[in-house]
């Protein structure tokens, strides 16, 4: 029902058109009668809100209001931060989201690119039990998400203890003696109105240092190729 609708259904029928004359034996006639459709003008603005909050319950298409839980369209830097996706991207680690500085990932097309960890053949423990435990070692409050074999190797996802209360996720997929990975800080910083992220990945390479010099495992670099 629309809002003319329901003010049609609520509002009592117009009067018709009362001459207010004042003559001079009674000039307080025309007062008198204007004063007594004072209580039906007073009672219109309670009419009116009545019938505007019955319009707005309305079922009718006219009246929806969009609703503010609707899916909206990801089209800002800071919006897409808030939503980080993990998990194998076509069998393979994520490359670092281009909203977040704080991330390093062995994904090739990724802007903070490191090498995937090379397992020594001396090394006969599982690898995945291996990671976990230097993990718990060198991480502050550890939790383990996902641990899956995949086709495309094992893989493996923590949350560790980030900057401030965020979490930091860590990523690892091992296919025999190669380990790739990627390590991402969750809490993105923004200043308005800059729509860039304030930040670097030297948080997550020095985490992946740590990280790597427990497990004994070797990691190549730029440096060590020339």
């Amino acid at each position: 029902m629309s809002l003319v609708g329901s003010l049609q259904l609520i509002l009592p029928p117009r009067p018709r058109s009362t001459k207010f004359l004042c003559s001079l034996k009674n000039p307080t006639q025309g007062q008198e009668q204007l004063s007594s459709s004072s209580p039906s003008i007073s009672l219109l603005p309670k009419l009116i809100s009545f019938a505007l909050a019955l319009s707005l319950t309305s079922s009718s298409p006219a009246l929806a209001i969009p609703s503010l839980s609707s899916s909206q369209p990801l089209t800002t830097p800071f919006t897409q931060s808030k939503f980080v996706q993990t998990g194998l991207l076509n069998g393979k680690i994520r490359p670092c989201p281009s909203t977040n500085p704080g991330c390093v990932s062995t994904n090739p097309t990724s802007s903070s690119f490191s090498f995937p960890l090379t397992i020594p053949e001396t090394d006969t423990q599982d690898p995945i039990q291996k990671l976990k435990e230097a993990i718990m070692s060198t991480q502050k409050n550890p939790k383990f998400v996902v641990l899956e074999d995949t086709p495309y190797g094992r893989y493996l996802e923590a949350e560790v203890e980030g900057g401030g209360f965020s979490r930091d996720v860590m990523e690892f997929l091992v296919k025999q003696d190669v380990v790739a990975y990627r390590c991402m800080a969750t809490k993105v910083t923004f200043v308005y109105p800059f729509t860039t992220a304030f930040g670097d990945s030297k948080g997550q390479e020095e985490r992946m240092k740590k990280l790597i010099d427990q497990l004994g495992w070797y990691a190549p670099t730029f440096e060590s190729m020339e």
